[in-house]
């Protein structure tokens, strides 16, 4: 654990107290206290965590559950209405805004979006269902996307359209 803060803490420029960074701590913590595998022992880090994770909404406006698997060198850069299912997995590289949600797109499918590598994710985007959002992909400030989107690609607008990036050599 103390290794993934580590480099989380450089991800955020070593500022500790970044609110994407506080938010990552308690992911972190989460997700740590898992590897207890004694229930009894694990119970009390259990509740600490739920309390914690409560705290951190309220203060930043962010809710990450530890359930989510995000990458490395994940950041979010701006506090705020962000909101991320546990069933969301995240690659490495990803940068997401203010006002994000990513998750499900109704309560009788749990299965959220899997977003690739090196993904922006523009403010206020909505990305919502059982979709792909392959590598290198932008997604433009309140975009709502409720289809899978290949990699090297643009997704703007609502619903989101897709445009391919340009290759330039």
């Amino acid at each position: 654990m103390l290794s993934e803060l580590q480099k989380d803490l450089a991800t955020y420029g070593g500022n500790r107290w970044a609110p994407g960074y506080r938010v990552m701590r308690v992911y972190r913590f989460g997700n740590w206290r898992y590897e207890i595998k004694n229930p009894l022992l694990r119970k009390p880090f259990s509740l600490l965590y739920k309390y914690l994770y409560r705290k951190i909404i309220e203060k930043t406006g962010i809710e990450l559950p530890c359930e989510a698997r995000v990458g490395q060198n994940f950041r979010i850069d701006h506090q705020s209405g962000i909101v991320v299912s546990g069933f969301t997995e995240i690659g490495d590289n990803c940068v997401i805004r203010n006002g994000v949600t990513i998750g499900l797109k109704n309560t009788d499918v749990l299965k959220a979006p899997k977003i690739g590598n090196n993904v922006d994710i523009g403010t206020g985007a909505k990305i919502l269902g059982d979709i792909t959002i392959g590598d290198n992909v932008h997604i433009g400030a309140n975009a709502v996307v409720l289809i899978d989107i290949p990699s090297n690609s643009l997704a703007v607008g609502t619903p989101a359209r897709i445009i391919p990036k340009e290759n330039k050599a």
